[in-house]
């Protein structure tokens, strides 16, 4: 039985189906998404949706859907789906789907009268192009499919109106036709294995609502360009490849183009397998260099989040090469800016004063799963540069104190991963001692001084960390502790904010922390008791003011939330190697058990994947972008510390 399959009931039900939904890309900025009955419930859905340098790189929906009609005896049977203003979904096509298959590719069954159709998408790694095949498993009578492309050509976070600048204009090409709607657009190529039938009927389809959008409370609503459709006879038997692309391609290889593909799937036959293939979505590489998108469907490139999902989304599955790839362009643009003060185009926020801290995490995991020889040849100048830095008050916002400590200013804006906006403020100002700050900066010391030893080279500069790790053991107790057995979240001049976040738990959670063991539990019972959730740990305590459990409403209300209550899936890594420091192989059952609520939502939300957030309350719906790195990277991690223990 598939992992990941859907049957009849569920999927004609667009209550329960609607809210499904799934992800595909190309490992370089390209993607494909849209719920599993194939309705397009956001504005950035689409069946082709490729970043264009040209524009920012922003991703931009070419094509946003194709309606397949099957025509028997004349009569057409429409297996699309939109739905329309005021509600109305037509044509109503998922009556017809038997069932719906993730497992190997997305697969769906389409039972009408006598004819059994089935649909099997695959996106071409790093390549502008996604493949489909139609295969008619069963006909009693001649059967001939149409096809009619709904065409956007527009960012996917904008919407399209209708218009009269648009170019009409369809170009014949081998087995298909050709089109660009507007100027500075690459041309968008819709072919088949063989020839079919092009009628030009252009038309636009007004009025297509995106619920997801609604929901949000943003713009909604748009029109879509129909140029016309195809018509292609088929027999029983018979497989059809439709191919759409930014360049031509050769009809005749569209065959073997996609079984190539399917060789290099990995099925979603598991918790750990649909996980894996995830973490593979997030990889880009482009001509700037191999990075990892923090999320889909509106991720971008984030220096945090590169560093802190590194580890999971490739030494996790056991790709080293992937992490030494990715590692050397973000650190690239690290070494720049440490260097010159400039921000890098690509990569966003590597200017924050937490970045070097995780960026030296992310080789401390790789030394890890390498070994200290390996990480040692390869980063361990990285790491005494970027030590040697913060020690120097190199960078502009993260100060090395009297005490050891490190100060940082976050009061106009956000400094930490908590990184919410609103009127121009940080809805969390989080600034002075940041406790995960502190607790990163003397893992940082002291993983630099284990990497160092052994290094007469290095010996000076070992010495130097060690002391300073020394000199900020008692204050970091002194600052954080309190009396309630837990850390304080930041502290600033004689304010010590007292809110229970679980930033507290990465400084329980890192291989070297200041805390003793009995400490650790202190702080780990407190988090159990308020922050953990089935989906990882809450952003605030239910006791804490300000505690808004559910991420709804309008834009303003959700970045209220974002930050003050929902649950975050990573933090279960950190979590998960506290309670292991704590309780040692009596805790791999507990965590093994904490990750059952992660696998239910294999099945849930994009299917196979993990949402950016999930409300602190039951029933702890997900929420925010519909498939996370972070989120992905971090229970892999903890599903690679578990396999690990058990040997």
């Amino acid at each position: 039985m598939s992992y990941l399959k859907f049957d009849k009931n569920l999927m004609i039900n667009l209550e329960q189906s609607l809210p499904k939904e799934m992800l595909r890309t190309n490992q370089s900025g390209a993607y494909h998404c849209t719920s599993i009955v194939g309705c397009n419930t956001r504005k950035q859905h689409g069946l082709l949706v490729i970043p264009i340098p040209e524009m920012e790189n922003k991703p931009h929906v070419l094509l946003s859907s194709l309606d397949e009609t099957v025509i028997q005896h004349g009569a057409p049977f429409n297996l699309g789906i939109h739905r329309y203003s005021g509600g109305v979904y037509s044509p109503n096509g998922h009556k017809y789907i038997r069932e719906f298959d993730c497992e190997s590719v997305p697969r769906t069954t389409y039972r009408v009268g006598g004819v059994i159709l089935t649909k099997e998408k695959i996106f071409i790694s790093h390549e502008n192009r996604i493949l489909i095949r139609y295969t008619l498993v069963e006909a009693h009578s001649p059967t001939t499919l149409q096809f009619r492309p709904f065409l956007a050509f527009r960012e996917s976070n904008e919407l399209c109106m209708a218009n009269g600048s648009l170019n009409s204009q369809c170009d014949e090409v081998n087995n298909g036709v050709s089109c660009c709607l507007y100027k500075g657009y690459p041309t968008l190529y819709m072919q088949f294995s063989r020839k079919p039938n092009w009628v030009y009927d252009p038309h636009w389809y007004n009025g297509i609502e995106y619920v997801k959008d609604l929901e949000r409370g943003v713009p909604y609503t748009e029109d879509l360009w129909v140029p016309g459709y195809f018509e292609i006879p088929i027999k029983k038997g018979e497989s059809i490849i439709f191919s759409a692309g930014i360049s031509e391609t050769s009809p005749r290889s569209l065959n073997k183009i996609y079984e190539g593909e399917i060789a290099y799937r990995t099925a979603r036959s598991s918790f750990y397998n649909c996980l894996k293939n995830a973490a593979k979505q997030y990889y880009l590489k482009d001509r700037d260099g191999d990075f990892v998108i923090s999320g889909y469907p509106w991720g971008v490139v984030l220096a945090r989040n590169t560093f802190m999902s590194l580890p999971g989304v490739t030494l996790a599955i056991d790709h080293k090469a992937d992490f030494e790839s990715i590692m050397a362009t973000a650190t690239a643009a690290l070494t720049h800016f440490m260097e010159t003060g400039e921000r890098d185009p690509r990569i966003q926020g590597i200017d924050l004063p937490d970045i070097p801290l995780w960026a030296l995490w992310a080789i401390q995991q790789y030394a890890k799963t390498q070994g200290n020889d390996e990480a040692r040849s390869r980063y361990l100048d990285l790491t005494s540069r970027i030590l040697e830095y913060i020690l120097a008050g190199g960078h502009p916002n993260l100060f090395v104190e009297e005490n050891g400590l490190v100060t940082t200013i976050g009061t106009s804006m956000p400094v930490s991963w908590m990184n919410s906006m609103l009127h121009g403020r940080p809805v969390i100002p989080r600034t002075g001692y940041l406790v995960e700050f502190n607790a990163l900066w003397y893992n940082a010391l002291m993983f630099g001084a284990a990497l160092a030893e052994g290094q007469p080279e290095y010996t000076e500069y070992r010495e130097k960390w060690l002391a300073q790790a020394e000199l900020m053991k008692q204050p970091f107790i002194d600052t954080f502790l309190n009396d309630y057995g837990y850390l304080y979240d930041y502290v600033t001049g004689t304010f010590a904010d007292p809110s229970v976040r679980p930033n507290m738990v990465v400084a329980i959670g890192l291989d070297y922390s200041p805390l003793d063991r009995r400490q650790r539990k202190g702080v780990l019972d407190v988090a159990t008791r308020e922050l953990l959730t089935p989906k990882g740990l809450r952003t605030l305590s239910p006791r804490s003011y300000g505690y808004r459990p559910f991420y709804l409403g309008s834009p303003e209300e959700r970045e209220m939330s974002l930050h003050t209550g929902p649950a975050r899936p990573w933090l279960i890594g950190f979590y998960a190697d506290a309670y292991l420091r704590v309780f040692g192989m009596s805790g791999v059952s507990y965590i093994d058990r904490m990750l059952i609520g992660f696998e239910d939502e294999m099945s849930q939300g994009c299917i196979g994947s993990l949402s950016q957030l999930y409300d602190g309350n039951p029933p702890f719906a997900g929420r925010g972008a519909i498939s996370h790195a972070t989120n992905v990277a971090e229970v892999l991690r903890t599903l690679r510390t578990l396999k690990k223990l058990s040997v």
